[in-house]
């Protein structure tokens, strides 16, 4: 697997400016470009964790901040060759940062895989069933190794 050029309009937004120093929108651009099988228009927006709570609650109907939520907008959707993958990414940097240090991660490197996990829900893919996120799971992986990042899930029982 090796890092692909598709055509990608990206808007990175931080909200929550914590990390806008530490987390460049170069480096979210890489990680993302890493994910992508085709053409793509996305923004990845970190936020905090009232915010993270309130659209998880909003539209998953979970009241608390999770690390990342993808919103697809062409979810389902049978799209042409040229035709992008529109997506939200939003990552709560509170989550984000705890998550890091609990699994003894640079917040990089779990920024990159949140980015990375988005990115593939954007584009279809999933984790529901025991196949699907093995499938998921190992992309990921190869994904992580192609940016030179460490396996995402060694030694780590947190699923994202």
């Amino acid at each position: 697997m090796q890092e692909k050029n598709h055509k990608l309009e990206l808007d990175v937004q931080y909200p929550d400016a914590r990390l806008e120093a530490e987390l460049t929108p170069a480096m979210v651009e890489r990680w993302v470009r890493a994910a992508l099988l085709g053409p793509a228009e996305l923004a990845v927006r970190f936020v905090d964790a009232a915010e993270g709570q309130s659209l998880n609650r909003d539209y998953r109907g979970k009241d608390y901040a999770t690390n990342v939520l993808t919103f697809a907008y062409n979810e389902g959707e049978e799209l042409a060759d040229d035709e992008p993958v529109q997506a939200d990414i939003v990552l709560c940097t509170d989550v984000l940062q705890r998550e890091a240090d609990e699994q003894k991660k640079t917040v990089e490197e779990h920024a990159a895989h949140l980015v990375v996990h988005g990115v593939l829900h954007a584009q279809g893919f999933d984790h529901e069933h025991d196949e699907e996120a093995d499938e998921m799971e190992q992309l990921e992986r190869d994904i992580m190794e192609v940016l030179t990042y460490p396996d995402p899930y060694a030694d780590n029982d947190t699923p994202v």
